[in-house]
């Protein structure tokens, strides 16, 4: 009974067609239904109904299906055990980082570790929006905020402040903000996450905290849109520090209200479960944590 065999039967479980987990696993259907026959043999047990229309699993094959997962994924695990002892990275990894982050910092940083490791593939997806991780075939993702979903595995990467900034020609036109108040009156870029507008800044200092409610011209659900609107002097933006590194080094950005402070925030490295801990996934964490901590210097207030 070899694995070839038994993954092609959960495939075909899971599809609920052989000619779609052919496809998936690029053998042909004739083969596919080969294998599956060949299974059945050895098992002396019929896994599928086949009818012209349809092909339905037996009460055996659902009972069989538990444990050819199990079998399956413990043989996964002990090849991974494996590329741990030999400190092998290898295989696929399926990676989701927001918009902001995966273009303009993360990326490179990507670049380089697949330069350190021929042998690994990556599968990039790129947005702001939460993933799922089941629907969007995702391993592991880069995001702000921690995790609601206890059940997760989430690794803290770093914290960060967030700052109010804006072109030198946005400024020269429009002036400089000196109050949280002053916000009101120019326009602030606003960032919309799934079905939330975020057009409330708050910003506190010795004084107390400041709640604005801040309106513009522009709307975007992408968060390097925002950015960009920003450097090309389209209005204020409120954002990570992490995310304006470079924007601010260069002068691009002028950080305003810098007597004032807001909430900062975490980013996290997640997994849905504990058998995406893969060593690639801490490989990836731990390069994450040395850039961000690389970048440091850079991310204090001046």
């Amino acid at each position: 009974m070899n694995t070839a065999d038994l993954s092609l039967f959960v495939r075909t479980a899971d599809t609920g067609s052989i000619t779609a987990s052919a496809r998936q696993l690029d053998i042909s259907p004739a083969a596919a239904s080969a294998a599956l026959k060949r299974l059945e043999k050895q098992l002396e047990t019929e896994l599928f109904i086949r009818s012209t229309r349809q092909l339905r699993i037996t009460a055996e094959g659902e009972r069989f299906l538990l444990y050819c997962r199990r079998a399956l994924e413990a043989l996964d695990e002990g090849k991974t055990s494996l590329r741990v002892m030999r400190g092998e990275i290898s295989g696929r990894l399926r990676f989701s980082v927001s918009s902001d982050l995966g273009r303009n910092l993360v990326l490179p940083w990507l670049d380089e570790m697949m330069e350190d490791h021929p042998d690994l593939s990556l599968q990039l997806s790129v947005g702001d929006s939460l993933s799922d991780f089941y629907l969007d075939r995702v391993d592991i993702a880069l995001r702000y905020g921690e995790p609601e979903d206890s059940s997760m595995v989430a690794f803290q990467i770093t914290t960060v402040d967030r700052v109010i900034c804006a072109s030198p020609d946005y400024l020269e036109k429009f002036g400089k903000p000196t109050h949280p108040n002053d916000l009101k009156h120019h326009n602030c870029l606003r960032y919309r996450l799934d079905n939330q507008v975020y057009d409330e800044w708050e910003l506190n200092n010795s004084d107390g905290t400041y709640k604005v409610k801040v309106k513009s011209n522009r709307l975007c659900n992408d968060a390097d849109i925002v950015r960009r609107w920003a450097v090309a002097g389209k209005g204020i933006a409120f954002k990570s520090r992490l995310d304006m590194i470079a924007d601010l080094q260069s002068g691009r950005v002028v950080e305003l209200l810098t007597d004032y402070n807001s909430a900062p925030l975490t980013l996290w490295l997640v997994c849905p479960t504990r058998k995406q801990v893969t060593p690639t996934a801490l490989m990836l964490r731990d390069m994450l944590r040395e850039k961000c901590a690389d970048l440091k210097d850079l991310m204090t207030p001046c």
